[in-house]
């Protein structure tokens, strides 16, 4: 069939050291794709300039002070 190593006193064929090799180097890259939390970015105020960004922290700051808490 191909060629063989021997492993502990067995013929292993080279189709299946390769397919182990993928799955030992693939398996985790995958499974840490999958799991990966994605940050979301909180209070990102979309603003051209600093002064523009300020002054909208203000107003957000201004009319969250006016309006009554929910409890």
């Amino acid at each position: 069939m191909g060629a063989e190593y021997i492993i502990f006193g067995r013929a292993i064929p080279t189709y299946q050291l390769a397919i182990a090799t993928y799955a030992l180097v693939g398996v985790p890259l995958a499974a840490k794709k999958l799991t990966a939390k994605k940050e979301v970015p909180t209070n990102v105020i979309p603003a051209s300039s600093q002064d523009e960004e300020a002054f909208i922290r203000e107003f957000i700051k201004a009319a969250e002070e006016d309006q009554p808490k929910n409890v």
